[in-house]
């Protein structure tokens, strides 16, 4: 691997060599050479490099962060409890710390006015459901999904909806309800039958992975406008990801992603170095079934790798890890208003309530989580796709994951790279890349 600079990254193929542009995340095909010739050129002489191939301009992203951003994406903590026992719930336990309770129809109501009253007509807005367990409170996510619809048609909106849930209470109405507004359905799976049991138990301690599949069946035979996916989180515990992944493939999820356990609130399961590096190892393989997938004319749900490939052929180049704080927020049971919907009941992502909208604690959390004011993250190639990282994880861990985060994306821009030389249909469009 070459030397981390901070505006570009080389790497190689079976077709040649290769170099991200860090601003902008352009991907050029180079010389051979010419990392090694970049690597005996200062600071001036590097600039002078890159001005040769016309990228000295106005750099794409500045230190300012966003400013009054609307309100676009909402996550209604509807049940702050839950059924299971899940050994590192970030809830802690659903709750999130404090006392159970269910969101009332009153703070579902003013989350979607909220929204609403944010948006001009034509703009798409985005209501999540979450807990804990969100359908234990089934009657409020029915009532509030109406009333958003109501409200976006009446203002000339559009509206989309989501749910994470952890399977066990779906039933056959629910299929129905979320295929009529398209909802996309994430079932939290971290592995297949005793893995699984493990890490996500019932309060009892039996296992629940049986009772999981037994609900989810009829939503992957149904799903249409509907889309139902798994979602995993890696623990030490359940690290055969191609496995796992070539098994919830076959059950018919239209994705599956992994996710790195990086913080939990009793600190068990995190990974640390080598674990991260048995991810990298784990994630890769995944990735090169999906590169057989594609290159067979097969679709392949690895959610990771087609985000990857999607992100990188959009020349993605962002501040932040995600919208948390800017146009998306947690709410939490009694109106809070947070970060996101991993800060609900946490002081250090609280911004005010869904009543009266973000406070002016959110133009310091936009100014201090900038990815320019993060170290190490302000030097790192690939900050602009990775954006800082997770703000709770960071917050509450720090970034143990930077090397599993690198490793990973210098993986996709070559898999990204061998899919555009041998399918470039797949992208669909032309590639903002300049691959020549």
């Amino acid at each position: 691997m070459t030397p981390p600079w901070a505006q570009v990254h080389f790497f190689e193929t079976g077709h040649g060599h290769h170099m991200l542009a860090v601003d902008g995340s352009r991907v050029f095909d180079v010389p051979a050479g010419t990392a090694e010739r970049f690597s005996t050129l200062k600071a001036d002489g590097q600039a002078a490099f890159l001005a040769s191939m016309g990228l000295d301009g106005v750099p794409m992203i500045d230190d300012a962060p966003p400013q009054d951003m609307p309100v676009r994406s909402l996550s209604l903590a509807v049940a702050q409890k839950c059924n299971l026992a899940c050994t590192y719930c970030y809830a802690s336990g659903g709750d999130f710390g404090a006392p159970e309770r269910n969101m009332e129809w009153e703070v579902a109501k003013a989350s979607v006015d909220r929204l609403v009253s944010e948006s001009e007509p034509g703009v798409k807005i985005n209501l999540a459901f979450l807990g804990g367990e969100p359908l234990i409170n089934r009657a409020l996510i029915h009532r509030a999904t109406e009333y958003a619809v109501e409200q976006a048609q009446a203002n000339g909106l559009r509206v989309g909806f989501s749910i994470t849930t952890n399977g066990t209470l779906l039933r056959a109405e629910d299929a129905a309800f979320f295929e009529q507004h398209g909802f996309a359905v994430t079932i939290s799976l971290d592995g297949v039958g005793a893995t699984h049991d493990k890490l996500r138990p019932q309060r009892g301690g039996r296992g629940s992975f049986d009772r999981i599949l037994k609900r989810v069946e009829p939503f992957l035979a149904a799903q249409n406008r509907m889309q139902v996916g798994a979602r995993v989180t890696v623990t030490p515990q359940n690290m055969n990801l191609p496995a796992t992944l070539d098994q919830f493939v076959s059950m018919g999820f239209h994705s599956i992603g992994f996710s790195p356990m990086l913080a939990s609130p009793n600190g068990q399961h995190e990974l640390d170095q080598d674990h991260l590096q048995e991810m990298l190892d784990q994630m890769i393989a995944c990735g090169k079934k999906f590169e057989e997938a594609v290159l067979a004319g097969r679709r392949y749900p690895f959610s990771n790798m087609s985000a990857a490939m999607q992100e990188i052929h959009r020349g993605t180049h962002r501040p932040y890890a995600c919208g948390a704080g800017a146009g998306y927020f947690g709410v939490s049971a009694d109106g809070g208003l947070f970060a996101c919907h991993r800060f609900v009941e946490d002081d250090t992502g609280a911004m005010g309530s869904v009543y009266d909208g973000p406070d002016l604690r959110r133009d310091g959390w936009l100014k201090d989580r900038h990815v320019h004011t993060q170290s190490p993250c302000n030097t790192c190639w690939a900050r602009y796709f990775c954006g800082g990282g997770c703000h709770h994880e960071v917050i509450h861990r720090g970034r143990p994951a930077c090397d599993y985060i690198r490793g990973w994306l210098d993986y996709c821009l070559g898999a990204y790279v061998r899919l555009s030389e041998a399918r470039p249909d797949y992208f669909g469009l032309p590639p903002q890349a300049v691959l020549a």
